[in-house]
């Protein structure tokens, strides 16, 4: 208390003395004050630096995408002019044209969202619902094993999908559980026929039909493997959304659960009705990452499907195929040399151009829910 009593104040009388003071002085003193000092110096040169930094790293990051965007509006005179960089002088939308309605294409791109969307859609919805209730228990539940088997999830983020692929395609082109097979291809029961084919029960507009022989099933070439990996959550990046969800319902309090056991809700019922609506956002995240992985791999889809644009065609199978000749007409004199090189790069990059747009239109809804889920599920800091 002395010292707050004795301690020296400003009064406001002395304030304005010594504004009044420093308005007295001429502008150049002021200025020579203000901004000819250490401090304000060293200041502006971080800003300065600060500034070219972040730009740099833009134009590093941002270049890339403006080029490819640029170039997918080019039009034949301009892969043959020399002159033209970056900015097209006679944009067009031929190539967005060729490859979305020219009949001459060997994927149909309309066909091939929607197959990428329903199959897109399934596997996100399954793996969030199987990756929500496997984290969930590992988070509430101990039981013998539980950190062995825990430490296992996280080594298959480390394993090289190349390592398996070979083992993940003979596996689901002669599958069989339980020797079920065995039992109906006449090994256990003669009088069965040794051939059935299920593809009456499987419509070709979802895969060629699985036939039954010897003793498996030939899962290849339809979603079915892709509904049963999501199922048993060993999907793609499973591992990844278990431990994410884990890490979410580690920081649900413990007391939420206990109230709900008092209330006489079971651990099926507490986890539907009091967990579920808690974790939503997160959920949506897991959502988000699954459909995205989904919507542009490669992996899976050429290890399940052997001819694809056959079968079921799919978005990331536009970048393996070729376009009409309608917008390589449009040149007099048509790409030759290095144009025709920096004509085949355009269109590479349309094709990947139109397959991340839904994406990107996925991302502006749910960007709220993305960013809140990532924060939530202990992967920042």
């Amino acid at each position: 208390m002395d010292n707050q009593v004795n301690a020296p104040k400003v009064l406001k009388e002395s304030k304005n003395k010594i504004t009044v003071d420093f308005e007295r002085t001429s502008l150049a003193t002021r200025l020579k004050l203000k901004y000819l000092n250490i401090s304000y110096v060293a200041g502006l040169i971080w800003r300065i630096f600060r500034f070219l930094l972040l730009l740099g790293v833009s134009y590093v990051i941002l270049y890339p995408f403006f080029s490819k965007i640029t170039g997918s509006f080019m039009s034949g005179e301009d892969f043959v002019d020399v002159t033209v960089k970056l900015i097209p002088k006679y944009p067009t939308l031929d190539t967005y044209k060729s490859i979305m309605f020219d009949l001459k294409n060997d994927v149909n791109f309309f066909e091939a969202l929607i197959h990428s969307a329903f199959l897109s859609l399934g596997v996100a919805l399954l793996q969030t619902f199987t990756c929500c209730v496997i984290g969930y228990g590992f988070a509430k539940f101990k039981f013998k094993g539980s950190k062995i088997l825990f430490a296992i999830v996280l080594f298959t983020m480390i394993v090289p999908h190349g390592t398996i692929q070979v083992a993940l395609q003979t596996h689901f082109k002669h599958f069989d559980i339980f020797g079920i097979c065995k039992l109906l291809s006449g090994q256990v029961i003669p009088s069965f026929a040794p051939l059935v084919t299920l593809q009456e029960m499987y419509p070709t507009t979802l895969g060629t039909g699985l036939l039954l022989y010897g003793d498996s099933i030939n899962l290849t070439n339809s979603p079915i493997p892709f509904i049963l990996l999501s199922l048993t959550g060993l999907g793609f990046k499973n591992g990844l959304y278990i431990y994410m969800m884990r890490q979410f319902f580690k920081g649900v309090p413990d007391e939420l659960e206990e109230s709900a056991y008092i209330d006489g809700y079971g651990i099926f019922k507490t986890f539907m009705f009091i967990v579920i609506p808690l974790s939503v956002p997160m959920m949506i995240t897991i959502f988000l990452f699954s459909f995205s992985w989904q919507w542009t791999d490669e992996f899976y889809t050429t290890t399940f499907w052997s001819s694809s644009s056959e079968t079921f065609e799919l978005l990331p199978d536009i970048i393996n195929t070729g376009i009409g000749t309608m917008y390589a007409n449009t040149s007099a004199s048509g790409p030759a040399g290095p144009a025709a090189a920096l004509y085949n790069a355009a269109v590479q990059n349309t094709k990947g151009l139109l397959i991340i747009i839904p994406l990107l239109i996925v991302y502006l809804f749910c960007q709220r829910y993305l960013v809140e889920g990532i924060e939530r599920s202990g992967l920042v800091g």
